[in-house]
């Protein structure tokens, strides 16, 4: 009886998987009664709901695989950087190369001004005096040559002094150092904003502007936009733009704690009190000793012209005298202001002023920015200020605690490199 059970459930089970091949729509396997006391039925699902299943997990793992798709382009799309952007910053590094390698070139043009020209003048001036005081010892014909000839030789120095003198050629070399130096700056740092991060529209605007304020701080021309030589009032260079407000946010502190504000403010207060003001005072001081020597030197050769001229006269005597006086003084304070280049230091000062006052506007512009995720990194920012005064982290910590004590005047500059 076993035997004939075991084989009607083979003879089954054939028949089903028989008839599925075959393609039935349905397909089930009927197990025999086993016995009289119960039976036993095991059925398959229906095809159709087999394959609404297998439907189902292939749409689940498309829609899954589409959605990481999805995902990862637009990651990559945001980490890509507008070509356009790149290409306009290109162009810009390649202007600021130039424009500074342009400053360099007239820059040591202007120096060999100012050393051609001092030669020149004093070159005059002394054989001026020298014909001055031969002429004073003859009498007749070579009298008057030597007379018409320093006289001559005097007013050329004259007038040489006076074109020299505005245009103040040492002044002008620093006018140039100081640009070609910046533009490199600049130069260095849209290759910095190239190379880490996403340059955006704002990068190129703010490129542009620093171009734009260097050109105006530093004119290349001499005739109507040269900087004034002898200004009223001794202000400090400005060579930037305005500060603009950062798009980028952060969500965390940024670096920002209400010790490192303070710290920083401490840090304004001294460079507005101390460094600001006495390279201020030291050009104000620069300024007065360079117009002295400006005006001294063409009215002694001036003067030493009109004493030459009235040799021979009843006069003889006091204006020989005069003339190669005057003229020997004239070389000098010829000397003294373009060979010690007294412009050149007025522009040293006045330039250093200016760094000093950048520095107090981009700490002042990062504290007035109430938004700390808008500013810069508070610990980066930290460095570049301790860098820039030649001074490390602690030493920046000491100055400020140094000139937070209350009723204490601070006798120290923040500043170590000059």
């Amino acid at each position: 009886m076993a035997s004939l059970q075991s084989s009607s459930v083979i003879g089954s089970l054939t028949y089903s998987s028989g008839c599925c091949r075959r393609g039935m729509t349905r397909a089930a396997i009927n197990m025999p009664k086993l016995g009289r006391t119960g039976g036993l039925s095991l059925r398959l699902p229906p095809r159709d709901l087999v394959q609404e299943v297998l439907d189902m997990g292939i749409g689940l793992t498309a829609a899954t695989t589409s959605h990481v798709e999805k995902k990862y382009q637009s990651k990559t799309v945001s980490n890509v950087s507008d070509p356009m952007v790149i290409a306009k910053l290109h162009a810009i590094m390649e202007a600021v190369a130039d424009r500074a390698e342009m400053h360099k070139n007239i820059g040591e043009q202007r120096d060999n001004w100012n050393s051609l020209l001092l030669t020149s003048v004093n070159a005059i001036t002394l054989t001026a005096a020298t014909m001055a005081g031969i002429a004073a010892t003859n009498v007749g014909g070579p009298l008057m040559a030597l007379k018409l000839s320093s006289t001559l030789m005097y007013l050329a120095a004259t007038g040489m002094l006076v074109v020299m003198n505005k245009i103040q050629p040492s002044q002008l070399v620093e006018e140039q150092r100081n640009a070609a130096r910046l533009f490199k700056q600049l130069h260095y740092q849209i290759q910095t904003t190239l190379s880490s991060g996403n340059p955006n529209t704002s990068d190129v605007e703010e490129a542009i502007e620093k171009v734009l304020a260097l050109d105006k701080a530093y004119p290349l021309p001499l005739i109507g936009v040269m900087l004034e030589k002898f200004p009223e009032t001794v202000e400090p260079a400005v060579w930037w733009p305005q500060h603009r407000e950062r798009q980028e946010r952060r969500t965390d502190g940024n670096g920002w704690s209400v010790e490192l504000e303070e710290e920083m403010r401490e840090i304004v207060g001294v460079l507005k009190g101390k460094d600001t003001e006495d390279y201020l005072r030291l050009g104000n001081i620069a300024l007065k000793v360079n117009k002295i020597l400006s005006i001294s030197g063409p009215l002694l050769t001036g003067i030493a012209a009109c004493g030459t001229a009235f040799m021979g006269s009843s006069h003889a005597p006091w204006a020989a005298i005069v003339g190669v006086v005057a003229g020997a003084m004239a070389s000098i304070v010829n000397t003294m202001e373009h060979g010690g280049q007294v412009g050149m230091v007025f522009e040293m000062y006045r330039s250093n002023a200016g760094f000093f006052r950048l520095m107090e506007e981009t700490i002042e512009s990062n504290l007035n920015e109430r938004d700390v995720g808008r500013r810069e990194n508070g610990e980066l920012f930290e460095m570049k200020v301790a860098l820039q005064l030649g001074r490390s982290l602690s030493g920046l910590k000491n100055l400020a605690a140094s000139s937070s004590k209350k009723g204490e005047a601070i006798n120290e500059f923040a500043s170590k490199l000059f």
